[in-house]
C-alpha cells in the first residue's frame, strides 16, 4: 500500500470540506463492500445482523429504527435473511402482529465475521491517525451531528 499523500494547503471552505467528505464516505464505503461481499453478505444484510449482535428479540419496527430505514425496507430484507438461514422470526408472546428477530448460528458466525473485518479495516485506515488527530475528528464530526441535527429541529 502507498503512502498517504500530502492534502494540499487550501483554504477550507465549506462546500469544499462537504465534497471531501463525501467522496471520503462513498470510497470507504465501496472499500467496505468489497469486504463484505467476500462473506457473501450485503452492507444492508450486515449491517442488520450486526445490529442484531447488539440486542435480539427487537421487532421489525426497531430495526427499522435503529437502522434509519422504513419498515418495509426492513421487512424485505429480513425476509431475505429468514430464506437464507440467517434470521428467525419468533412470535412475541400477547402480540399477534410483531415477531421478535433472532439470528441463527450461521447468522451470529456471518455478523461476528463481518464485525471482524469491519475492525480491522478501522484499524488500518482511521486507527492510523495519531491519537489526538482522532479525538480532534471525533469532536469535529459530533460538532457537525449536533449542526444537523439543529436542521432537523427547525
Amino acid at each position: 500500500m502507498s503512502a498517504p499523500q500530502p492534502v494540499p494547503q487550501v483554504p477550507a471552505e465549506p462546500d469544499r470540506v462537504w465534497f471531501r467528505f463525501m467522496r471520503l464516505h462513498q470510497r470507504m464505503l465501496n472499500q467496505m463492500s468489497a469486504r463484505i461481499r467476500t462473506l457473501g453478505l450485503s452492507i444492508p444484510q450486515f449491517d442488520l445482523l450486526s445490529t442484531l449482535t447488539e440486542q435480539e428479540g427487537i421487532s421489525q419496527s426497531e430495526l427499522a429504527q435503529r437502522l434509519y430505514v422504513t419498515k418495509g425496507n426492513v421487512s424485505g430484507l429480513v425476509d431475505r435473511l429468514v430464506q437464507a438461514g440467517l434470521v428467525e422470526r419468533r412470535a412475541i408472546e400477547g402480540d399477534r402482529r410483531s415477531y421478535a428477530m433472532h439470528l441463527t448460528s450461521e447468522g451470529r458466525r456471518l455478523a461476528e465475521a463481518g464485525i471482524a473485518t469491519q475492525r480491522d479495516f478501522v484499524a488500518n485506515t482511521l486507527g492510523k491517525l495519531k491519537r489526538e488527530d482522532l479525538a480532534e475528528l471525533d469532536r469535529l464530526v459530533v460538532l457537525w451531528r449536533e449542526l444537523a441535527r439543529a436542521v432537523d429541529a427547525e
